[in-house]
């Protein structure tokens, strides 16, 4: 017989049956098509060596006039400025005590102490930085008490406990997101002591890494319990952590979600960095916003603007579809005069903004129901917004990215894109992924562009995770879709890097499609990949096949590994409910690359039934492929 040539349509299909979809692909795991067929992606190294505190859900890169790159990124427990791979501390300061408002007692046998501050406002897991403490004697020195501390528990509103460590910094005992260190047990009991010049500062509260469901917005059913009554918007770490970040020139401005609004100056890069500022104590301005949703600096016209804010006349109370824009190029100057372009927006459409994303031409606003396009217009309205779309949904604030004058995200149940109008994206793994979807954590998806192979990547939480574990990419140039699995809560394309960045549920940054393999480990580990056809038969399946050989067509071009290989399965089935009955795996390995690459010639295999498939997958280090075209010697066997 002759040898039938296996060639399949690009992407994955998970809207049909396996069956229906004969001459497809099926299923898969960190795979990317171009120019139409499969190829293994890359692997992953870290950045650096260094881990960082909390989970990481937004990045931002930025480069000082002196050409010294910076990235910013926000934990749900701190702020940092990376600068070479060194982890800078700059999360804004929340209050600072008078001098002697902060008393230290030590217990004999125990490293907790206990401190008293009336209305000290913090949080379990809270940071605070004590100096000018006394000695409290013995083990308890005045070094040992005068360094940042995470806070244990909290007693009440003006007691809570530390553990005494040694004395070291905490970027020094953080390891892989924890705080590892030795503590220091008093050897004797102290009350009500540590001197009269002990000042405490302590950092914003911190933020949930998890939604916890009836907090936020909007929160429980409506017309029922508390809804509509007065109360307070939000609860300080009672809501998942999000950051918003952009640059103004070298400088940074920094919004906690629903909280406050901060700049670092760069000139304040020192050894340590100094903690970012709140906007409004830095400004003279009183209408200085200070609470928000999201910061955003526009590129062309060098404005300010913060979304979901408190007004002008009305400071301190927030508008969750309030839009403000400072004067331009002037991020302290916030009242709306008739000598400068400060001023207002307000959207009429849906309960809050959720987020807002810059394009070439103009900044796409969404509420939790409608898009909105906000465009600059010059004096004396300075901008003009027009909504676009309505009755649409965006799964998180990072699920939005931009791609030249296109914007793509992930909705509750469908992905969208807007290019002038707004359209549901035709999607073949659409219920796959919304079928296998933790929507009680859905806000933090977030969305990434690896423009080097054309492709915008989500990542969400599968039904049985907390935490994003898995991702789908959709290729813009090929119009496919694929997906995998792998653990990621931000991402950042190349831009000023030569790769693009992502951040991990293990605390470090990686460089993405770095190499082959999977760097979070040492020695590195493999990244196994894989890609799996739908059923195949002959004619309508009325009769059996018989296969007898399987003729490779692969490259390990891209290999470093000396004799890299890949497994071949073929499996066959008698009906496509059965499972599958028969089933051969063989391994073909590259021999040689020149004069021209050379691989195993031929699988000889020996499987019978009505309908088969074929799988390849790679499993060891240093592996790179990329499949063509296999043939298959074939034949009729017959109707039983």
């Amino acid at each position: 017989m002759p040898l039938t040539k296996l060639q399949f349509r690009p992407g994955v299909n998970r809207e049909t049956t396996s069956y229906t979809n004969e001459g497809g692909w099926f299923d898969c795991d960190k795979i990317r098509f171009r120019f139409g067929t499969p190829e293994k992606i890359g692997g992953w190294q870290k950045t650096s060596g260094t881990s960082y505190l909390g989970t990481t859900r937004a990045l931002h890169p930025f480069v000082a006039l002196d050409g010294t790159r910076f990235l910013g990124l926000g934990t749900n427990l701190k702020y940092y400025v990376d600068e070479g791979g060194a982890f800078n501390d700059i999360t804004p300061i929340r209050s600072t005590t008078s001098a002697g408002d902060v008393v230290f007692a030590a217990t004999n046998g125990s490293s907790t102490i206990t401190i008293t501050d009336a209305a000290h406002g913090a949080l379990a897991g809270d940071f605070v930085t004590f100096s000018g403490a006394a000695s409290l004697g013995g083990t308890i020195t005045a070094a040992v008490l005068n360094q940042e501390y995470e806070i244990v528990s909290v007693t009440s509103s003006s007691v809570y406990t530390i553990t005494a460590r040694t004395v070291s910094t905490i970027s020094e005992i953080t390891v892989s997101g924890a705080l590892v260190f030795t503590a220091v047990v008093a050897n004797g009991s102290d009350s009500g002591n540590g001197g009269g010049s002990i000042i405490g500062t302590y950092q914003v509260n911190i933020g949930l890494d998890t939604t916890v469901t009836g907090t936020g917005w909007g929160a429980g059913t409506w017309g029922r319990g508390t809804w509509g009554s007065s109360a307070s918007l939000l609860v300080s770490g009672s809501t998942l952590r999000i950051w918003t970040h952009d640059n103004l020139g070298e400088d940074l401005l920094i919004n906690v979600r629903d909280a406050g609004i901060f700049y670092w100056d760069k000139s304040t890069r020192s050894a340590p960095f100094l903690p970012a500022q709140s906007l409004s104590s830095l400004s003279s301005d009183a209408t200085t916003p200070t609470i928000a949703k999201q910061v955003l600096v526009s590129d062309v016209d060098r404005h300010v603007i913060v979304f979901g804010c408190d007004a002008q006349d009305n400071i301190g109370v927030q508008d969750p579809l309030l839009i403000r824009f400072s004067d331009q190029g002037q991020p302290l100057i916030w009242e709306s005069l008739a000598t400068n372009t400060a001023g207002d927006l307000s959207l009429g459409s849906g309960s809050e903004i959720i987020t807002a994303v810059e394009t070439k031409q103009q900044i796409m606003v969404w509420t939790d129901s409608s898009l909105h396009a906000m465009q600059f217009i010059g004096p004396p309205f300075t901008f003009g917004i027009t909504q676009v779309a309505e009755n649409i949904t965006i799964a998180s604030p990072m699920s939005a990215v931009a791609v030249d004058d296109n914007i793509f995200w992930m909705g509750v149940q469908d992905f969208y894109v807007y290019s002038g109008q707004v359209q549901k994206l035709p999607c073949s793994v659409r219920s796959y992924v919304f079928n296998d979807f933790n929507a009680s954590q859905s806000e933090k998806v977030c969305g990434g562009v690896n423009s080097s192979f054309s492709e915008v990547w989500w990542f969400y939480p599968s039904s049985s995770s907390a935490e994003n574990n898995r991702y789908v990419v959709y290729n813009y140039q090929e119009k496919v879709w694929y997906y995998g699995v792998l653990s990621r809560t931000a991402w950042l394309d190349r831009g000023i890097n030569t790769n693009p960045i992502s951040a991990s549920t293990d605390n470090y940054l990686y460089l993405q499609d770095f190499g082959l393999d999977d760097g979070s480990t040492s020695p590195a580990s493999a990244v196994t990949s894989y890609i799996e056809s739908s059923q195949m038969d002959i004619g309508d399946g009325d009769s059996f096949v018989f296969l007898q050989r399987l003729i490779p067509d692969i490259t390990f071009s891209d290999s470093t590994a000396e004799s890299p290989s890949a497994n071949f399965t073929l499996e066959t089935r008698n009906y496509p409910g059965a499972a599958y009955t028969n089933s051969t795996t063989n391994p073909v390995v590259r021999s040689a690359t020149v004069p021209v690459e050379q691989f195993t010639n031929v699988v000889n295999v020996r499987l019978r039934g009505r309908s088969f498939a074929l799988k390849v997958e790679s499993v060891d280090t240093g592996v790179g492929w990329r499949l063509g075209s296999p043939r298959v010697d074939l034949r009729q066997d017959g109707r039983r």
